[in-house]
């Protein structure tokens, strides 16, 4: 018996290892859900929800808190403006938490979508532990990312703003001069969505190489536009098409919720109602499909996210070779090799990544001689490639002297005798004799 030892073929991964097409990154981008769903679906609807219930409390606290203390004060009290004041400045503070609250949760759900792609290539299915323990050293990194894409938006926003500001107050906010501001403000508006788009989509991995690679916000940044650079209509018409469908979804599920809401209230209570069960049942179905909407808004933040890894995993495979590294893993994993011998299949090999230059394209190679389809080998520009005729010569035989061939001899058999090559070429052989009639007819003659 052998000294080897069976060992079971590697487990197919959810994703590909291999430079995919566009429909199969759309497609794994739904299906990739399924992997993992109770750590990606459970922990962002949970996340949603939980947000959603703090901002909705805080909210009519504050609110209520606010208007009571508001209405507490007599009006003409010198105390009325200093209270409004603080009302408006909480109200700010209050906008600004739930904000960053937003971004926190939207950062911490890319970064797992992405860390739970990149096991999902290598065959595997991470907990939730193992998948924050992977996101946990980027997180800040996420979280100021996603900062500076809203500070960029709120930037962009107070420029429109002033600007319009500016042309009404030049013109005394005349009729005319706020039409114009109007004008201006929608003009830039409509103008700045090619824009948006545009560095939306050639920033789409910065995620992804945050969270992969361990890189840095420059480095990330720089990486996102390299690797899409060439990919740029394949990741923009991807991130579309799942924007359009996940939008259409939200509105199947809020439209007739909406108007099944409204009509059946204005059945129940046309007046209104006080009794507590109508008043109960009109709230259900008036939030009943805002939680819907809140289900399928965090659907859509993880279909996004794994579309986005997916596009990142497919970049790095054409350019740096990323499938041959995830294979090779993959297979001494199967055999036992343990992650501490094993190197981190996602860190950048710098002789292989992608660099300030684009990548060469590639051209299919054509050889001397041969042309497509089968035809005849044209010569190269510039180099002569005249057909040297062979001039016609006999080829004449060249007799072969019999050589000696000294058998072995089986046992009780004699030796035999050495092979000599004949004197003269055997003779011609002789013609058939007659067909006498008892001989079969030649096919074909008479019977």
């Amino acid at each position: 018996m052998s000294g080897q030892t069976w060992t079971p073929a590697p487990k197919k991964s959810a994703i590909p290892l291999h430079p995919m097409t566009f429909g199969m990154i759309l497609g794994r981008s739904f299906s990739a859900l399924r992997h993992n769903p109770k750590v990606l679906f459970g922990f962002a609807v949970a996340v949603q929800f939980g947000i959603t219930a703090i901002v909705v409390v805080v909210i009519a606290l504050v609110a209520g808190f606010s208007a009571a203390r508001i209405a507490s004060v007599p009006a003409g009290s010198p105390d009325q403006g200093p209270i409004i004041a603080g009302t408006v400045a909480l109200s700010i503070v209050l906008g600004v938490v739930l904000t960053l609250a937003s971004v926190a949760f939207t950062s911490i759900v890319q970064g797992l979508v992405a860390a739970d792609v990149s096991y999902a290539a290598l065959g595997r299915k991470a907990p939730l532990r193992s998948l924050w323990s992977r996101v946990r050293p980027a997180f800040w990194r996420l979280f100021g990312y996603a900062l500076l894409q809203g500070l960029a938006v709120l930037l962009w926003m107070l420029a429109i703003g002033g600007a319009a500001i500016a042309i009404m107050a030049g013109s005394d906010f005349s009729t005319s001069s706020i039409g114009l501001a109007v004008g201006l403000v929608v003009l830039l508006a409509v103008a700045s969505i090619p824009l948006v788009v545009w560095l939306s989509t050639k920033l789409l991995v910065v995620p992804a190489a945050l969270v992969l690679e361990k890189a840095t916000l420059g480095s990330a940044l720089v990486r996102s536009w390299r690797l899409i650079r060439g990919r740029f209509w394949p990741a923009l018409g991807v991130m579309f098409l799942i924007g359009a469908i996940m939008g259409l979804a939200a509105q199947v599920v809020s439209v007739p919720g909406s108007i099944l809401s409204g009509v059946i209230g204005g059945v129940m209570a046309p007046t209104g109602s006080t009794d507590e069960s109508e008043v109960i049942g009109f709230l259900a179905l008036t939030i009943l499909p805002q939680i819907l909407v809140l289900a399928v808004q965090a659907i859509t933040l993880v279909v996004q996210g794994t579309g986005a890894t997916l596009i990142y995993l497919d970049s790095r495979m054409r350019y740096e070779g990323l499938d041959q590294t995830l294979i090779r893993f993959v297979e001494r994993s199967a055999h036992g090799a343990s992650d501490a011998e094993l190197e981190d299949p996602y860190a950048i090999d710098p002789a292989r990544a992608v660099s300030k230059t684009p990548p060469p394209k590639q051209q299919p190679t054509v050889y001397a001689g041969y042309a497509p389809g089968g035809s005849a080998g044209q010569p190269y520009p510039g180099q002569p490639y005249p057909g040297q005729p062979y001039a016609g010569q006999p080829y004449a035989g060249q007799p072969y002297a019999g050589q000696p061939y000294a058998g072995q001899p089986y046992p009780g058999q004699a030796p035999l005798p050495p092979y000599a090559a004949p004197s003269q070429p055997p003779a011609a052989p002789a013609p058939p004799a007659a067909s006498s009639s008892d001989d079969w007819a030649a096919p074909g003659g008479a019977g």
